[in-house]
């Protein structure tokens, strides 16, 4: 079956910020630098205070009355008709794919189409609707990149990292075998099975390791979470940030950075 169009918007004036559960526990700078690159661009962003889960952790599981519910409390949060942008590849296929299905057939329906088909995956919303261009002045360095599931499958970008990485002229990107396998996160997967989800998450970094970088980057917390730990816990010579974080500091001077102070993705 043909994948239908994605239709992007005109640029906008104003944006909505869905943070993440995972942003704002595990990597606020990830969703700051996103911030800070959409002002960079002249967009003004609105933060919902009242903001909190997507539902997908409920969904997934199988929960789909419990999901309801948290995502029934963001719907009024995103009143006016601006985009909704979203660090994140999993949560927005979970808002964008999921939310018209989860719906149906109640009194919310109608608004929960509506909110769903504004939803982009931020990096997507910066390559090709804000035509962003970025100057590289950070240090020669080689990464690898890791795009989760969500992101390549249910949002579609998984060339969009890479463009972006692309964009910048110290940066060396090296792609690894198995660039489409996931990682073994999957939300509750990774608790739900934990002896498939370590096999997994061994074969996924001992694949970037392969490539010789000694960095990688991704466009979601939670395969970054997985990757990282992983690779610190095995003593491998890997270290990992969130792609709006190593944009942000590429094109700010610094050499490219940490997402927590013990964690320095350059040699």
């Amino acid at each position: 079956m043909t994948e239908p169009v994605k239709v992007y918007p005109a640029k906008p004036h104003k944006v909505y910020f869905f943070g993440t559960c995972l942003v704002d526990l595990f990597f606020p700078d990830a969703g700051m630098a996103g911030i800070q690159l959409l002002e960079r661009e002249g967009i003004e962003v609105l933060f919902p205070q009242a903001q909190t889960c997507c539902g997908q952790p409920a969904y997934t599981s199988g929960y789909h009355d419990d999901a309801r519910a948290v995502a029934a409390a963001q719907l009024p949060l995103f009143a006016e008709p601006w985009p909704i942008v979203v660090p994140s590849g999993s949560c927005a296929g979970m808002m964008r794919q999921h939310y018209p299905a989860l719906f149906q057939d109640t009194s919310q329906q109608a608004q929960a189409n509506e909110v769903a088909a504004r939803v982009w995956e931020l990096t997507d919303f910066l390559l090709n609707v804000c035509h962003i261009k970025l100057r590289d002045q950070g240090e020669p360095v080689t990464v690898a990149m890791h795009t989760s599931c969500s992101a390549r499958r249910e949002m579609g970008i998984a060339a969009v990292g890479p463009a972006l990485l692309g964009q910048l002229d110290k940066v060396t990107l090296v792609e690894q075998v198995r660039a489409e396998e996931c990682c073994g996160f999957g939300g509750t997967f990774a608790v739900r099975h934990p002896e498939i989800s370590g096999a997994m998450v061994n074969e996924k970094v001992a694949s970037l390791v392969d490539t010789g970088a000694r960095a990688f980057v991704t466009t979601d917390c939670g395969c970054l979470m997985n990757i990282d730990g992983h690779a610190e816990k095995e003593q491998q010579p890997l270290r990992g940030q969130h792609i709006l974080s190593f944009l942000w500091q590429r094109t700010q001077g610094g050499k490219g950075g940490k997402d927590r102070e013990d964690r320095e993705v350059t040699p």
